[in-house]
């Protein structure tokens, strides 16, 4: 490599720790933490709902050993899978679930063949983290998997957790 050439910036997106602005003004303020979000992987073929860290970064156990395929068409015997990104706050009631939002993976392990949508995906991380609640488009036995593994993994934050997200999972 040409020492004269510029380096390409690595760190396009930064995830950290800690408060982004907790004063220095220096690198990191601005970028996003990650720190409260989990994402729930909801398995409708096999009849729950677990939390798989791995997708936080596109590894979770869905999502490897298959190619993704930006076309749905692509992968018409893909069995359905939902990346549900909850969100995770305290108030003055405690800690909720303050924003869920589901992004759908269809998945062919036969053909090692996957679709899922990326720009949707990285959206609803985002809708997620400003407390949106993203579940309508979601079957209704796939919203109920959720809504239980959510009561179930922490009673205390469903109950603090608003009205919307009790409906929208009921």
């Amino acid at each position: 490599m040409d020492s004269n050439q510029p380096k390409k910036k690595s760190n396009a997106f930064t995830i950290i720790k800690d408060d982004p602005n907790d004063g220095h003004g220096g690198y990191g303020v601005g970028a996003i933490s990650l720190e409260n979000m989990s994402p729930v992987i909801v398995d409708p073929n096999e009849d729950k709902a677990y939390i798989d860290m791995g997708a936080m970064h596109a590894r979770s156990e869905v999502e490897r050993r298959v190619k993704f395929l930006p076309n749905k068409d692509e992968v018409p015997n893909g069995k359905l899978y939902w990346i549900v990104w909850v969100n995770m706050e305290r108030n003055d009631h405690g800690p909720f679930y303050s924003g869920v939002a589901a992004s759908e993976i269809r998945v062919d392990r036969p053909i090692k063949r996957a679709y899922k949508s990326m720009a949707e995906h990285v959206t609803h991380m985002e809708k997620s983290l400003k407390g949106h609640i993203i579940v309508d488009h979601m079957d209704d036995k796939s919203k109920k998997l959720l809504g239980d593994f959510l009561k179930e993994f922490d009673a205390a934050y469903w109950e603090n957790s608003t009205d919307e997200l009790k409906q929208a999972l009921a």
